[in-house]
């Protein structure tokens, strides 16, 4: 009972450190998912070309898909005619980063790191898209985007399977609807992930001695390597990895293997593996993986080159811990956080849809 104990009091500091960022980034994460709908992300990404990579790559960063959800996204978008390289560059940026995660990162890390994160993402996302473009620069050609009819688009005479426009929805009534989305679809894929990262925290904070860090962790490739070893196949959004990666950083792991874990952990895992290999092809899988592999890496180097260079001590980068004054304040966004993420992953009642999503989606009456 003493380790439990011991274990859930680090994982509790942890969350009430954090949970103010994560209400704010997911409340941030909604507006824009009502501000620009996906639709309006796949017609800025039809062409094979560089500036379709750059787009995506740029795109990609404040989206709030995580890790399992940009697999389909991805896919969605690669058959409404957005290029190999555009894809890919999509599928590494958005689950590398998004406003959530850097929301939580600027509560357990540093605000430098903040900003090297999503840095970091866009420059992975665009070198990968690139290298793909190249390669298959004598047949990456634009595609013709495929007509795919709207689930519960049974209005008859509407033309909802070709030449139907959407129906626009208010301003307010999108953003309440993407708050809606944000505080229910996504905070129930990231939720239970989040919880777990904070329990993973919680067991290195408790029992990882500083003294080891040191020795075996404390800098250079070798710690990077072995991050990049653990990453890799570890499924983890980008919000759940970042408390694992400053309960490491504050026993002494260097901020440059931290970067390497919170940017390979979330873009690579089996299922997005499988969507490159099965949609673009294994060429463009392997790249892939080089990309976010050998990018980490230098990307890595050069971090810890900043830190060091701003004299930054490795050992205190990290900030965590609230005032006295905002103690109550933290926990009641711990308590609340809590609450929605157990009302989010309660089953809910299927629906058949409202005649809202009718109208939004056909642009006429059932």
């Amino acid at each position: 009972m003493g380790i439990l104990y011991k274990i859930l009091m680090e994982s509790w500091h942890m969350l009430q450190d954090s949970a103010l960022f994560m209400l704010f980034g997911f409340t941030v994460a909604g507006v824009i998912k009502g501000l620009a709908p996906d639709d309006w992300v796949f017609r800025h990404l039809g062409n094979g070309n560089s500036l379709a990579v750059l787009k995506a790559s740029l795109l990609g960063i404040p989206l709030p898909l995580c890790s399992c959800g940009v697999v389909p996204a991805a896919a969605g978008l690669h058959r409404q005619g957005a290029g190999k390289g555009a894809t890919v560059a999509f599928l590494i940026s958005t689950p590398e980063t998004g406003v959530d995660s850097m929301a939580i990162t600027y509560a357990l890390l540093d605000p430098l790191m903040t900003v090297i994160r999503p840095v970091a993402a866009f420059i992975t996302a665009t070198v990968a898209g690139l290298g793909v473009n190249w390669t298959e620069r004598n047949r990456n050609k634009v595609i013709v985007p495929q007509t795919i009819p709207t689930e519960g688009c049974t209005c008859s005479g509407c033309g909802c399977a070709e030449n139907a426009k959407p129906r626009s929805a208010s301003l307010l009534r999108r953003v309440y609807s993407g708050i809606s989305y944000s505080f229910g679809d996504l905070l129930q894929d990231i939720g239970k992930w989040f919880l777990l990262g904070l329990v993973i925290a919680g067991v290195i904070s408790a029992y990882l001695s500083p003294e080891f860090m040191e020795r075996y962790m404390g800098g250079g490739m070798i710690p990077m390597l072995i991050m990049l070893i653990v990453a890799v196949p570890f499924y983890v959004c980008a919000t759940a990895s970042t408390p694992i990666a400053a309960a490491l950083a504050m026993k002494g792991l260097s901020p440059g293997a931290a970067l390497v874990f919170l940017l390979a952990g979330p873009a690579t895992n089996a299922a997005s593996l499988m969507v490159v290999i099965r949609i673009l092809g294994g060429k463009a899988a392997a790249i892939y993986l080089v990309a976010i592999a050998g990018v980490s890496l230098l990307l890595g180097l050069g971090t810890d080159v900043l830190y060091e260079y701003l004299g930054i001590d490795a050992v205190q980068w990290s900030q965590g811990g609230q005032t006295e004054s905002m103690a109550w304040i933290s926990t009641m966004g711990a308590i609340l956080l809590l609450l929605l993420i157990a009302k989010s992953c309660w089953p809910r009642k299927a629906s058949g849809g409202s005649a809202l999503d009718v109208t939004t989606a056909c642009g006429c009456r059932k």
